[in-house]
């Protein structure tokens, strides 16, 4: 039973919530400051010509506010269960603006080169392309504490800018030996700096999506990432490998070998201790992110969502799970289309997907996680060994699904499952 203390999950369509509200009035408070900052209102409104001494301390107050609404829209958005899709596109937007339209005005008045605003605006090119091919193969790059630094370096930088007198014409000597100066151009290039190293550091983890990787490399990177596999095994390779192997009627010794047992690494990652320590996170992402979450289980015949019960004070972000383990299930009660399990088959993306999609809907859940697969010891399939594992996710911005293949006996495959499931849930709730 939920109490009233806990989240209500607003609709992710909603628009006018308060906190997007503040993020629409931080974009239309953008105008003031540049028109404070760059232009005569003083001489406009016939005050007095000493303010004009001033203008550049009234600009970095407006900009000063503007920025605290970043911080006032987040807080409302995850205070109030409030976390729509208009606003995750509109606040990271709005940053970008507010920043542009600073660095912009600084170059008109002479106060920064322009080089300094192309590698800014650069590194946010960059991150975005970035971002939209990893979201295009359902791949979430978490922001790194190199970006949140970034952007509290670029604040204060673009306001010591603002207030400072411009040195960019005199002398050498001049502008060293003002304070201001040293100070406001300290911070600038730790800002920049930071710039830099949040772009490579971007790219660094979209590496095997961008080209930078090798095809194997690519795989064991998406992996890893995933969270899928401890010990570091390719779990894409070694589950194609192993359906070549069953497909092409290679010997049970053959397959055998391919069904290797865990070692001591893999084995921790699943025990109970390790599992109720990420469940632990995910539920403390989702209560940050003012998230609700929910399941969509077959092969762990609700393992997940027991996983995340087991957690006191976990009611305050679980909706539910729906353990729907034959087709009659996945089709009637999540809506899974006929066509899709007859063709496809129950261990398939499209039903991994189809399931994720349903019990969303069903469950009034913001973020959910759905299995469907092979956990053994019978059931294999041409293509698809025991192991198999697709695990779907829908959430505000995407419905994704992966692909897994698990070593191990019947229990300890479902483990890993509800492993995956919850690192899958952890990556979108960070991001």
């Amino acid at each position: 039973m939920r109490t009233s203390e806990q989240i209500t999950p607003t609709p992710a369509n909603k628009l006018w919530t308060p906190a997007n509200v503040v993020t629409l009035v931080r974009i239309c408070l953008v105008p003031l400051f540049v028109v404070a900052l760059i232009s005569p209102w003083p001489e406009w409104f016939g005050l007095p010509k000493d303010l004009n001494g001033a203008k550049s301390l009234i600009a970095a107050g407006i900009f000063i506010v503007i920025s605290c609404t970043d911080w006032l829209d987040g807080y409302l958005a995850r205070s109030r269960g409030e976390v729509t899709d208009f606003g995750k596109f509109m606040d990271p937007l709005a940053d970008k603006i507010l920043v542009a339209a600073a660095l912009l005005a600084l170059v008109e008045l002479g106060a920064l080169p322009s080089w300094v605003v192309l590698v800014i605006l650069a590194r946010e090119f960059i991150v975005s392309g970035v971002r939209m091919v990893a979201a295009t193969e359902g791949v979430v790059i978490a922001a790194s504490w190199y970006g949140k630094f970034k952007t509290v370096f670029q604040m204060i930088a673009i306001v010591l800018f603002t207030i400072k007198d411009s040195y960019m014409v005199g002398s050498v000597h001049a502008a060293f030996s003002d304070w201001m100066w040293l100070l406001s151009w300290g911070v600038m290039i730790v800002a920049l700096v930071l710039t830099v190293v949040s772009m490579l550091d971007y790219i660094a983890k979209a590496r095997h999506l961008i080209g930078f990787a090798p095809k194997r490399a690519r795989k064991k990177s998406s992996a890893a990432d995933a969270g899928e596999d401890r010990g570091g095994h390719p779990a894409l390779d070694s589950c194609t490998e192993r359906g070549a192997l069953e497909g092409a009627g290679a010997d049970k010794a053959a397959v055998a070998d391919a069904q290797r047992q865990l070692d001591e690494g893999e084995l921790a990652a699943i025990s109970p201790d390790e599992l109720n320590r990420l469940a632990r996170e995910v539920l403390e992402a989702a209560r940050t992110a003012g998230r609700t979450l929910g399941t969509a289980e077959s092969l762990t015949g609700g393992l997940i969502a027991a996983t995340l019960t087991e957690v006191p004070g976990s009611s305050e972000v679980v909706r539910g799970a729906v353990v729907s383990y034959v087709n009659e299930v996945k089709q009637g009660l999540l809506g899974v289309d006929g066509k899709t399990l007859e063709r496809a088959g129950a261990v398939s993306e499209e039903t991994a997907r189809g399931m994720a999609e349903g019990a969303r809907r069903d469950l009034d859940a913001d973020v959910v996680v759905a299995v469907t697969g092979i956990a053994g010891p019978g059931g294999a399939e041409p293509g698809k060994p025991v192991g198999t594992v697709w695990i779907g996710l829908a959430y505000s911005a995407e419905t994704v699904a992966r692909r897994y293949c698990f070593a191990g006996d019947r229990t300890q495959v479902r483990l890993q499952t509800v492993r995956a499931a919850l690192a899958l849930m952890g990556e979108a709730l960070k991001a």
